[in-house]
Order: structure tokens, then sequence, then C-alpha cells
């Protein structure tokens, strides 16, 4: 626990077994009461390492998708009464030794999402990100702080943490299964006006990290500008999506008082 808030690290997991121990072993239990892993039906022995780690594992019966991997992530982390919920990719590209200043951000009570940045420390290209990826989040983080107002260094972070209070008041089961999940998450969070942080964050990228191929990155980098715009038309009035509707538009992030 931080501060008697209850630390529950989540991992959506698809063919993670030559990664799973190695990224377990970094994670600081002093600090992290629970560690969930969903394993979306993968065609390795990711289950079965997640058992022998003694994790609480879930397996998808069939490949959902990494949105719907997520879903399922944040259910049970709720289930296990998580005040803080961390989520932790297990191909080990994140530094899991960052959970503990990713907790300790929330826990202060000054913000509600805390994103582990590969821009902000300038590294990203040095870890071995492919030039076109960075150009690409370059690209589309500009046009969506442009579109929607907002000052992030990137929107595609794969390490992020959430208080309770954003997981129960997003409307996440209205949001794709696929990568886009993330993206729309963050358009909710910033929507109903929830404070977000970011913590510089190295990066690693080798065979064994899971990444998607470029057809996919462009589907997904797609999908995030139809998102900001679907944003703005909520925002205006002229929309009413199930990724929006249930919230309240706050044009600012939200104070302390009012959390």
């Amino acid at each position: 626990m931080i501060q008697g808030r209850k630390v529950v690290v989540v991992m959506p997991a698809y063919n993670a077994e030559k990664t799973l121990r190695q990224t377990v072993v970094e994670i600081d239990r002093d600090v992290v009461d629970e560690i969930v892993l969903v394993d979306d039906c993968s065609k390795d022995a990711t289950f079965r390492v997640a058992q022998e780690l003694g994790l609480r594992v879930e397996l998808h019966e069939q490949n959902r998708g990494y949105g719907a991997n997520q879903k399922s992530c944040y259910k049970l982390a709720l289930d296990y009464g998580a005040d803080i919920v961390v989520m932790v990719h297990p191909d080990y590209q994140y530094t899991p030794k960052l959970i503990p200043a990713m907790a300790s951000v929330l826990a202060s009570g000054r913000f509600d999402i805390a994103l582990g940045s590969r821009i902000l420390g300038g590294g990203s290209l040095r870890g071995g990100m492919p030039r076109y990826k960075y150009v690409a989040n370059r690209c589309l983080t500009f046009a969506q702080n442009l579109m929607i107002g907002a000052k992030l260094s990137e929107y595609h972070s794969g390490y992020r943490s959430f208080t309770r209070k954003v997981l129960t008041t997003l409307p996440l089961e209205s949001n794709s299964d696929d990568f886009v999940f993330d993206n729309q998450m963050l358009l909710q969070a910033i929507y109903a006006g929830f404070s977000i942080a970011e913590i510089t964050c190295p990066t690693k990228y080798f065979d064994d990290a899971s990444s998607i191929n470029f057809s996919r990155s462009m589907k997904y980098g797609v999908g995030c500008m139809l998102g900001s715009a679907d944003f703005l038309l909520n925002k205006w009035g002229l929309r009413k999506s199930p990724v929006f509707q249930s919230l309240k538009y706050h044009p600012h992030p939200i104070s302390e008082d009012e959390r």
C-alpha cells in the first residue's frame, strides 16, 4: 500500500511467456498488494507461467483483443478492492521499477491519472523505437492536443495508472476492444476533467517486446483522429456517442476540492 491506498498491478497479456518472469521480478511487492494478469488466449505458456508466479490469473477462452483484455483487467482490479491501478505490459518494454512513482503520484491526491511518457526524457529513439513510430507519435500527439486543447507529451504510452474513481466513472465498456481503446480512454478522461500527470519513462524495443505492425498502426492512427473528432462533436453538443454520452464535459481539470 501507499498512504493507505491499495495498489493493484494489472497485466494485459498475450504470448508473454518469455518476458513475464523478468517483468514480475522487478515489481516492488512492498508497494503492490496484488498482481492481476489476464491472458487473452495466448498461444504459448503465458497462463501456466503466471500461475507458477502466484499471480491472480484469468484466461480468455478466445482472443478478444487488447482493449477487451484491459476491460477485464480493470474489472478484476476493482473487484479486488484496488484504490490505485497500475497497468504494466508483461513484455518488459516498460520498467516495473517506476510503479512506486506512478502510484505515489496518485496517492498524493493531486492527480487522477499518471502516464509513463517515452517522449519527455528524449530517449525513445535510443531505446529502439522505430523512427516511423516516433514520427507518427509526435504528429498524432500534436494534432490531438490541438484539437482537444490538452498538452500531453504523448497519448500512446501503455504504461498508465488510474485511481478507482477514474475506472468507476469512465464508460469503458463503450470503448473499442482493439488497440484504440487506450486513446479513447484518455479522451474520456480529459473530457470528464480528470487531471493527468506524466512521468519520464525509458522504454526498450526488442524481438520479444509486443508491437503492432504498420497496417494496424495506420488503423490505430485513424481511430485516434476519429476519436478526437468525436470528442469535439460531443463537446459542442452536435453528437451523443456512447463513448462520451454518460460523461459531463468538464473544460478544466477537476480541482482537489472537487475530488
